[in-house]
């Protein structure tokens, strides 16, 4: 079992982290219009996938602002957020911060956790049980995983250089 840290202190992890070169793992998440989305609607693009516990939080924001913005240049390439958060205050939080980019999509896992079991980012216990460590998966056009970084502090930021170099070069 996998874990990252919370302010220096140990939280566990469930669910098995892909390695790059395996097929990515098939999951559900839910738009902010409730419908719902999972890989294969993306078949055939590169994805960059990435977990937060909250878009209430301040890093999770930075963080998908950062993506929104990036992925405004991103042809050929979709950016899906997933976070814990119900749709409504997805909707809001993106109505808010400007988070428009086309390329960008944010999914809630609110009715399962498909998601970040699937992709071992699941909080097993502490404060944050049931939400998603910080981490970025790039997933190729044939869905196969390329990239993968667990963030160990979840209250830092990922490699965006890195997960965006990872993602140009699965084109």
């Amino acid at each position: 079992m996998a874990q990252v840290t919370l302010k220096g202190n140990p939280v566990p992890l469930e669910g098995k982290i892909p390695a790059p070169g395996e097929k990515a793992p098939e999951f559900k998440a839910i738009k902010q219009d409730l419908s719902e989305f999972s890989l294969k609607d993306y078949a055939g693009k590169v994805k960059i996938l990435v977990a937060v516990p909250s878009l209430d939080t301040s890093v999770c924001a930075l963080e998908t602002k950062v993506f929104n913005e990036k992925a405004a240049g991103l042809n050929g390439i979709s950016t899906l957020i997933i976070s814990g958060d119900l749709p409504f205050a997805m909707k809001r939080f993106c109505s808010t911060e400007g988070i428009d980019s086309p390329n960008l999509v944010t999914g809630s896992q609110y009715r399962d956790f498909s998601f970040s079991k699937a992709y071992g980012t699941h909080i097993a216990d502490g404060p944050l049980k049931g939400l998603s460590a910080r981490a970025v998966f790039v997933v190729d056009k044939d869905d196969v995983v390329r990239y993968v970084e667990l963030v160990p502090e979840i209250g830092s930021e990922p490699n965006y250089v890195a997960a965006l170099a990872a993602a140009n070069a699965a084109l």
